[in-house]
C-alpha cells in the first residue's frame, strides 16, 4: 500500500515560549534563538526529497517554515488549519497567571478534560477533529511523497496521539521541543510513528551573538 511520509517540525522559539505564555492564535514572531533554530532545521532538512513545505499561517510557524522551503527549494503553502489551539482569553497568560486568575478552569486545562474549552477558544476534542482532518488531506494530496508540516506544540502533540493510539487525557510523556524533527508514516488506515525528537541539528552548534 502507498504511503506519504510526513516530517512534522514545531515552529521555533519564541518570547512568549521563553515566558512560558500561552500563544494560542496570537501572533508572535520568533525570538533570536527561534530563528537560529529555523536555520538550523532547515539546514537539516537540505538534502531531503520534499514535495511541499505546508505551515500554519501564524507568523513563528510560517518564519519557521520560509527558512525550511529556501533550503529544500520546495513550496510553501500556508494552511491555518494547522493553527495552534485556540485558547481566547487564557491566551498571553503565564501558567502561574492562569493559576492565579482562573483556578477551576487552569485545573480542567491541566488535567486535559476532552471537552472543556477556554472562554474563546477550542476544545481538545474540536482541535483533535481539526488537526486530523488536515494533515490527512494534505497527506493524501502526496500520496508516495513526503512532505512537511511547520506548525505548533498543540498541533504536534495530537499527531503523536493520533499515531500512538494515545488518548487525549493520557499524560504527556513525549518531547515538543521548537524546532526538532519528527517523522511520521500517513496510509488511508491512519498515522504511524516513525520517530520523534530529533535535536541532533540543534546540539551541532552553539548560537553566538553574532547570530541573526
Amino acid at each position: 500500500m502507498q504511503a506519504t511520509r510526513l516530517i512534522v517540525i514545531r515552529h521555533g522559539e519564541t518570547a512568549w515560549n521563553a515566558q512560558t505564555r500561552l500563544q494560542g492564535h496570537t501572533d508572535i514572531a520568533l525570538n533570536e534563538q527561534g530563528i537560529w533554530q529555523a536555520g538550523q532545521v532547515a539546514q537539516a532538512l537540505r538534502d531531503e526529497a520534499i514535495d511541499a513545505v505546508y505551515a500554519s499561517d501564524l507568523l513563528r510557524a510560517w518564519q519557521t517554515a520560509n527558512a525550511i522551503a529556501h533550503a529544500t527549494q520546495a513550496p510553501l503553502v500556508a494552511e491555518p488549519a494547522l493553527r495552534e489551539r485556540a485558547f481566547g482569553s487564557f491566551e498571553g497568560h503565564t501558567y502561574a497567571e492562569l493559576d492565579t486568575r482562573y483556578p477551576e478552569e487552569a485545573l480542567l486545562w491541566r488535567q486535559r478534560d476532552p471537552e472543556w474549552t477556554p472562554p474563546g477558544g477550542e476544545s481538545l476534542l474540536t482541535v483533535r477533529e481539526r488537526i486530523s482532518q488536515i494533515a490527512s488531506t494534505l497527506a493524501n494530496r502526496h500520496m508516495g511523497g513526503q512532505i512537511v508540516l511547520v506548525a505548533h506544540g498543540g498541533v504536534l502533540d495530537q499527531l503523536y496521539r493520533l499515531a500512538t493510539g494515545q488518548a487525549l487525557q493520557a499524560p504527556r510523556s513525549w518531547h515538543l521541543g521548537n524546532a526538532a524533527i519528527n517523522r511520521l508514516l500517513w496510509t488511508p488506515e491512519g498515522f504511524t510513528l516513525v520517530g520523534w525528537g530529533d535535536t541532533r541539528h540543534l546540539e551541532a552548534a552553539v548560537l553566538d551573538e553574532g547570530s541573526v
